[in-house]
């Protein structure tokens, strides 16, 4: 699909307008899902809709969702407060947004050097993360649940190449979340914006590099026309989970056979959403390399140190921070991401390194 599509759809800016609340006739409840992505962005604009379809046909259309794009009634980073106040039902966004609420919601979406895309699901519903999200969230009236994830993002776009750690300083890089934090603490300017908006900011200069997602939704929003040099791994967003917020209010207003539907909608679309993520990402990133002569390349070793050692300095700082429940939610991501990760090494990561050392076809 052709960037320009989403362009027009993603105009940021749009006044607020606060709408009436929910009708319910005949048991009928009309939400409003308000996105923080253009419409049918690939990525996250497919998987805001297919939310908004699946609510509603779980429910047997008792709860008709319609999907507003960013723009549309809100900003895209003003669906977290839309729903927090009322004006919607519910939002479709990532966490990675809302560090200025509090830094320790930052943990429930990525992590750099974190949770792969099955390990913070399994953080979430085996390993207590979920009881720490409702708690954050429950702070700003709103019921969280994880609906999807991109897994392992890229380092980035950038229109030079990069050699080492010193390379980095003083960069424009578009970012956001805790990966922002990890940029600053390398020398560069981290900046937080859109996907539409940061081609534009690449293409005038007013960045030097960024990250989005991959290669699936970097492709179509054109990113390769304007920084040829495409950088991985992502140890910023080892993965990056999209959720869904409820007003709670309205979410506690509901039978509980409807909290269900909410519940099982979101749940059951967090794997199809990572495995088409993991498709498409593979499929466009073989169409970036032989179509458009897109440079891949990995980061050098002492960028991915010196990354590390910033990552590091910023959990102490999660760790001790003033905020009782930012420190809980720290330990709890950290004992999972050791308890697993200690295991991985005889799983995943025995299975991937035997197959690409000995495949026999």
């Amino acid at each position: 699909m052709e960037r320009r599509k989403f362009l027009k759809a993603s105009a940021i800016g749009t006044a607020a307008t606060t709408l009436a609340a929910p009708a319910i006739a005949q048991d009928v409840r009309n939400w409003k899902l308000v996105s923080a992505w253009p419409k049918n962005l690939p990525g996250p604009g497919v998987a805001a809709q297919t939310l908004a379809d699946r609510i509603t046909t779980l429910s047997g259309g008792r709860i008709n969702v319609t999907l507003y794009a960013a723009g549309e009634i809100v900003p895209g980073n003003g669906v977290f407060d839309a729903v927090s106040e009322g004006t919607a039902e519910l939002y479709h966004a990532v966490p990675a947004y809302w560090g200025s609420k509090s830094k320790g919601i930052l943990l429930f979406g990525s992590q750099p050097f974190g949770l792969r895309a099955d390990e913070q699901f399994g953080w979430m519903y085996h390993g207590g993360g979920q009881a720490l999200y409702d708690e954050m969230y429950s702070r700003f009236g709103i019921k969280p649940f994880l609906c999807g994830n991109s897994g392992p993002q890229w380092a980035g776009w950038f229109k030079t190449e990069i050699n080492s750690a010193e390379d980095l300083k003083g960069l424009k890089f578009r970012t956001t979340g805790i990966a922002s934090q990890m940029a600053s603490k390398l020398g560069m300017a981290a900046e937080a914006m859109s996907g539409p908006a940061m081609f534009q900011a690449l293409q005038t200069g007013a960045l030097d590099a960024g990250e989005f997602i991959g290669p699936w939704t970097d492709s179509a929003l054109g990113y390769f026309q304007v920084a040829p040099h495409y950088y991985w791994p992502g140890v910023g967003e080892p993965s990056s989970a999209e959720e869904c917020g409820v007003n709670a209010e309205v979410y506690g207003d509901l039978p509980d056979d409807l909290k269900e539907v909410i519940t099982q909608a979101c749940n059951g679309l967090y794997n199809p959403v990572w495995t088409e993520y993991m498709t498409k990402h593979a499929q466009s990133l073989k169409t970036l390399i032989e179509e458009h002569n897109v440079q891949v390349h990995k980061l050098p070793d002492d960028v991915i140190a010196t990354m590390g050692t910033a990552a590091g300095e910023i959990m102490e700082e999660y760790r001790a921070d003033e905020d009782e429940l930012v420190r809980r939610i720290a330990e709890s991501f950290l004992a999972y991401r050791d308890l697993v990760g200690g295991y991985m090494t005889y799983a995943d990561n025995g299975q991937m390194n035997a197959r690409a050392g000995a495949l026999g076809y």
